[in-house]
């Protein structure tokens, strides 16, 4: 049941994101189309979130829940334990569930609500921040390179 509160929370957040476009009905800058919009793309980075760690159970990978419900990340990868296979199936897992959040906003999100124009907008920003940030080190690990140290690496 590791994981467990996240997923409860994430949960929430959806449901946040459900009310709030529910309550958005306006073409023009409102506070709930910019809530609803702002949700959608939390929502979006909490996929790719769930993307990397499905990638990294499912490749046999080690992580660690954060000790805080506050935590950005869902997890930390557990660099000394995990093998470079566990890596990339991270990796991957997180660019594949970005792909489908993206594509699942830029499809189903209103083009002519305010909430679907934050939508879109702050969705096509967390998928350019993932190519510049996240492949890089990707590509340098699948090339044989050392893992990445930091804050998400453990």
């Amino acid at each position: 049941m590791r994981f467990l509160r996240f997923a409860i929370r994430d949960a929430a957040i959806l449901g946040l994101t459900a009310l709030a476009w529910r309550r958005d009905r306006s073409a023009g800058p409102s506070l709930a189309g910019a809530l609803a919009g702002g949700l959608t793309a939390l929502s979006g980075f909490l996929a790719h979130e769930w993307g990397h760690l499905a990638g990294t159970v499912l490749s046999g990978g080690f992580a660690h829940e954060p000790d805080n419900l506050a935590s950005p990340f869902l997890f930390f990868f557990d660099t000394t334990r995990s093998d470079r296979r566990s890596f990339l199936w991270m990796s991957y897992g997180g660019y594949a569930a970005t792909v489908a959040a993206s594509a699942a906003i830029v499809c189903f999100a209103p083009a002519d609500r305010w909430s679907g124009k934050v939508a879109r907008g702050a969705t096509v920003l967390g998928a350019l921040a993932t190519l510049a940030l996240e492949i890089p080190t990707t590509v340098r690990v699948a090339r044989g390179g050392d893992f990445p140290t930091g804050f998400v690496y453990r």
